[in-house]
């Protein structure tokens, strides 16, 4: 496992030129823009790669992958799979996995079925609460899944809210006043689903896990990692550089991959930008080299350059 810097991290001269995303959404789940489009935007916005991770699908990468060939675009293929976990929200994202993969596609039907059953329950808590929201409305946004993003574009539209962070820390998020609990994999179950379709297997933004502690933390990193964790993303927006450094070193310690990505979802996260997040994230292109080289030892047969 390379010792990262941040020096290095930055300033590596002999990297492919442009930075990467490893953490993007399309319409087939809860982004704004097409998977073609996205991948015509990262291009120009100079990309050097790109991994499409949508929620639970993986029914944007043949058109995401197709678009990449055609611009010449290293597309990578990839999902964000929802996982239990009793404290906070944790999702597992996977990396070079084969899209027509039949078991995982499988599985994630069941994860879109619970998304679908979630949807108009926490329409009902809205309205229980007085807000006159109807299912009709977020369906008309929605291109793809619908999802919690589409209906806090609609608190919005209907000026319940004042911003779209608004809408998910006062109704959507897990805890606020309209959040409903779903069915999701355990935390092995994902890990095990990824590496089944020849992927690696990447906890993802470890904050949203609200861990009370750095040794819970680690000690819950490295009971992913005895069931076959990969990675840990590492650098994300909206984290403090402190965290950054945090995560940085549970990677090292624990060898295991650093990946980071802006969550990009389009004008369904409000000013977060591909590549950059929040306006001061870069992800080199050497990430992606180190996953390259973990998937060939790992023997992945999954699509992509």
């Amino acid at each position: 496992m390379k010792n990262y810097r941040s020096s290095k991290i930055t300033n590596n001269k002999n990297l492919k030129p442009g930075l990467i995303d490893l953490h993007t959404h399309s319409t087939a789940s809860d982004g704004s823009l097409y998977p073609g489009d996205l991948v015509r935007y990262a291009k120009g916005k100079g990309a050097a790669a790109i991994a499409l991770t949508d929620h639970d699908t993986l029914e944007g990468l043949p058109e995401a992958l197709e678009t990449g060939e055609k611009l010449g675009l290293e597309v990578i293929p990839g999902v964000e799979i929802s996982a239990q976990y009793n404290g906070g929200t944790m999702h597992m994202l996977g990396y070079y996995l084969d899209p027509l993969d039949r078991i995982l596609n499988q599985e994630l039907k069941r994860l879109q079925e619970a998304r679908k059953e979630r949807n108009p329950k926490i329409i009902e808590k809205l309205r229980d609460l007085g807000i006159p929201i109807r299912f009709d409305q977020v369906q008309a946004l929605a291109k793809g899944q619908i999802g919690r993003p589409h209906i806090a574009q609609v608190l919005l539209q209907m000026g319940v809210v004042t911003s779209l962070d608004e809408a998910f820390q006062k109704y959507l998020t897990k805890g606020a006043a309209a959040y409903v609990e779903k069915f999701r994999f355990s935390p092995p179950k994902a890990i095990a689903l990824i590496l089944g379709a020849g992927g690696i297997p990447v906890l993802g933004h470890p904050k949203t896990l609200r861990c009370p502690s750095f040794r819970d933390l680690k000690n819950l990193v490295k009971d992913l990692k005895a069931a076959g964790l990969k990675g840990l993303e590492v650098f994300y927006p909206d984290q403090t550089p402190e965290q950054t450094r945090t995560y940085l070193a549970l990677a090292q310690e624990l060898d295991l991959l650093p990946t980071g990505g802006s969550d990009f979802h389009g004008a369904n996260k409000e000013n977060v930008d591909l590549l950059i997040g929040l306006g001061d994230l870069k992800i080199p292109y050497e990430i992606v080299e180190n996953l390259k080289a973990a998937r060939s030892t790992t023997g992945s047969i999954a699509p992509g350059k």
